[in-house]
This record gives structure tokens, sequence and C-alpha cells, in this order.
């Protein structure tokens, strides 16, 4: 036999219905929850915020005086730019997170993020500073994809290392369930400042909902500097005498588990095309905006409750019957989606987004971070799992940019859109199903361990 990693321990099924931790363990694994939770919600309403103003607004200020569609795609692409720079800051904020510790990194993208985004709400113009202010929209847009880079997958990692293992995904559930409260928050403040006279809202009313987040970054900041490192985590730290840089390790021997990362996530293109690109396509076709952001409050409101059960029923019969059949809910759902809006049917948009997006992208939403996160092992995986899933996300980031560019004129222009929404789909779901290991039964220190191999 060749020297190697010790072999993975698969659970039993009795070990699955026995608790694993002590009573501190679980407890701190609640805090872990809630922490990651509140965290979500506001680097998500941060984020997504920025969203809905690309949809409605930044056309109209940072991009004035050109054509309105090519004005379009130039505001969706802004989206983008937060994505670009997510692979980079993610490396570093990884290898840091894997030295130092999660907790740190997680306060650092949290302050990270409510910087930006209440310096975007102070931006100028273009009328009062002209190419400067599109410039400057895009630097904060970027330094908000650098926070966002390592937010998710810290928080996921971190509280995934405080579960239990059988109740592993049902606790890291809570992150992305804290990123569809990000996105109701963001939805419900864009909604309140539509309401303003078309000239108030360009003036000074689209500004609100930006420095607002600068309020709610003190929560973040004290629930998160309470909560304790992991004790898997302080292990690996203390068993790691090698001082390899995390990143080198990653991509000299898990380079198969990146590229692995960025097919599987592509799943993730169904939020980016739902909250900007379907926002931006129902106003060109007359659905008025506070139509389409009430769909995407309902939706994200009944996704709160929905996706901590897809965790539950993850940790029972598995990751990935869940987050398949999710991936081809969507793929399904995009089309009647997108033919309710060209219809202008008030009722059955609403439908269909619930079945988009709180049945399908519910299942996967919650499952797709700690998947990625319980691809790598525990010393490598805020790096591992943060530069894979980033690179992945580069896709998501342009998905409205895509979307803006691809859609013909037409009552079935949308059909390119959804065809591209559901290919994305349906190669994760593939990905699943033919390359990624089921780690239910998997015990928390022995995921992404490699077996032994005979010599």
């Amino acid at each position: 036999m060749t020297a190697g990693p010790s072999p993975v321990t698969p659970l039993s099924p009795d070990a699955i219905s026995v608790p694993v931790s002590t009573e501190q363990g679980t407890q701190n694994a609640r805090r872990a929850a809630v922490a990651s939770f509140i965290g979500s919600t506001l680097e998500y309403y941060d984020f997504f915020i920025y969203g809905s103003a690309s949809a409605l607004i930044f056309n109209k200020i940072f991009f004035p005086g050109i054509d309105p569609a090519l004005g379009m795609v130039l505001s969706m692409a802004t989206i983008g730019i937060g994505y670009v720079v997510r692979p980079l800051a993610a490396g570093v904020i990884g290898h840091f997170g894997d030295r130092i510790g999660r907790r740190q990194m997680l306060v650092l993208t949290l302050v990270l993020m409510g910087v930006a985004t209440f310096l975007i709400g102070c931006l100028p113009p273009v009328s009062a500073i002209g190419a400067a202010a599109p410039v400057l929209l895009v630097l904060l847009r970027a330094l908000q994809g650098a926070s966002a880079a390592g937010e998710s997958v810290g928080a996921v990692t971190m509280t995934m290392e405080h579960a239990p293992t059988h109740k592993r995904a049902f606790y890291a559930s809570w992150v992305n369930t804290g990123a569809v409260a990000g996105i109701m928050l963001a939805s419900l403040a864009s909604l309140g400042v539509s309401l303003l006279p078309q000239d108030d809202l360009l003036a000074w009313g689209w500004r609100l909902p930006f420095l607002a987040s600068i309020l709610v970054v003190a929560v973040g900041l004290y629930i998160r500097l309470r909560l304790p490192e992991s004790e898997v985590f302080e292990a690996a730290k203390e068993e790691d005498h090698k001082h390899e840089l995390p990143i080198k390790v990653v991509l000299r021997d898990h380079w198969a588990t990146i590229l692995k990362v960025i097919l599987f996530g592509l799943w993730s293109v169904v939020s980016s095309v739902f909250a900007a690109f379907g926002l931006a396509y129902a106003g060109k076709l007359g659905v008025p905006a506070a139509i389409m952001l009430t769909v995407t409050i309902v939706t994200a409101a009944l996704g709160i409750i929905v996706q901590p059960y897809a965790g539950i029923l993850a940790d029972r019969i598995g990751r990935k019957p869940v987050f398949i059949t999710g991936n081809i809910v969507c793929a399904g759902a995009v089309f009647a989606f997108f033919w309710s809006i060209s219809a202008g049917s008030i009722p059955l948009i609403f439908a269909t987004a619930i079945l988009f997006m709180t049945v399908g992208y519910g299942m996967v939403n919650p499952l797709g971070p700690s998947m990625t996160a319980e691809m790598f092992e525990t010393r490598i995986r805020y790096t591992g799992a943060a530069t894979a899933s980033q690179l992945g996300l580069v896709v998501t980031g342009f998905a409205p940019a895509i979307a803006a560019a691809i859609v013909q004129p037409g009552p079935d222009g949308w059909l390119p859109v959804a065809v591209f929404t559901a290919a994305c789909c349906l190669v994760s779901a593939v990905v699943t199903a033919v390359w990624v290991k089921e780690t239910y039964r998997t015990r928390t220190e022995d995921l992404g361990k490699r077996p032994v191999q005979a010599a």
C-alpha cells in the first residue's frame, strides 16, 4: 500500500439517527446558522439592491443619451463586473479563512459590502461628474463582488463545520435562505422607492435603499464576533504541519474538482435571470415594476419557509435526488414563467414564478453552497470552495447581460433566454448525477478526503 490520506468512513444508518455532537456543539451550530442567516441577509440585500437598480434606474442615470436597448445591456453588464473579481478575491479571502479563521474573514466581507453599497448611494450622476460616474460605479460594484466572493462559502463552511453530521444540510441551508431573505428585503426597498414620482426617484429616491444598508451592518458584526471557530477547523489547523499555501494545494491537487464545481454551479444563473433580467424584460412589455417586485417578494417569502425543508430532506434521502429534481423543475418552469410575462397575465406570472423560484430554485439554492464545500477537506475548504464556486459564478454574473443580448423582438422573443437558462440547469443536473459524490452519510471530518489507493 502507498502512503496516503486516511480513508473516508461513511456513517451507518444507525449513526445517522444519533446526534454526534455535544450540547455545546449543537448550540454553536444553531448560533452559526443564525449568524449565517442574518449575515447573508444583510450581504445579499446589498448585493441584490444593485440588481433592481440596474434594471430600473442605472441605465437612465449612468448611461444616458444612448440607445435604450444598449443602455440596458450596459447596465446589466455592470452586474457581471461584481462577478469578474470574485475568483481572485475568493482565493485571497479563502487563504486567510483557512489560515487565520473563518470568523475574521466573514467580518471582513460584511464590512466591505456595507461600505461599498453605502458609497454607491452617494455617487453623483453622469450629469454632475461625467464619465467618472460609471467608472466609480463599476469600481464599487467590484468591491461588492470581492465581498460576496467570500461571504456565502465562508458562512456555509463555518455553519456545516459546527453542525452535527446528520443535520449538516439543514443547518447549512440557512445560509442561502438568508440570501433569499436579502432578496426579499431588497425588493421591498425597491418597491417602496419605485412608488415615488419619476423625477424624485431619479434625483434621490433610488439612493435610499443603498444608504440604509450601513445601518444594519452593526447587527451582523455583533453576531459574528461572538461566534467561535468550529472544533473541526481547529483540529485540522493543528494537524496541518506542511504550511503549504491552500490555493497551491487546490490548484495542484483539486483542479478536477474545480472544473466539476464550475459546471455544477450553473444552477445559479436562475436567480440573476429572474431577479434582474426578468424585471427589466417585464417592464419592456408593459408589466408594472411594482407587480414584478411583488412577485419577487412573494417567491422569496415562500422560499424562506421552503428552503430549510429541502435541507431536512437532503439529510434524510441524500443531496443528489433533491438537487437534481430542483434543477429539472427550474429547466421546465423558466419557459412557463417567461411565457406568462409575454401573455401579460398577472395571476400566471405569480403562479409560474412560484413554481420556478420557490419550488425548483428552493431545492437547489439551499444545497448548492454546502454541496460545493463538502467536496473539499477541512484544511483547504474555504479556499477551494470559494475559488471554484466563484469561477463558476462568472457566467451567473453576466447571465442578465447575455439574456439582454439574445432576447428577440416579438411575443416569443424570450425563447432564447429560456433555452439558455434551462440548458444551464440541465448541465448542472447531469454533472451532479454522474460526477458529484453523495455525502449525506459522510462524517464532516472525512469530507473531501481521498480513499487509500492500492499500490
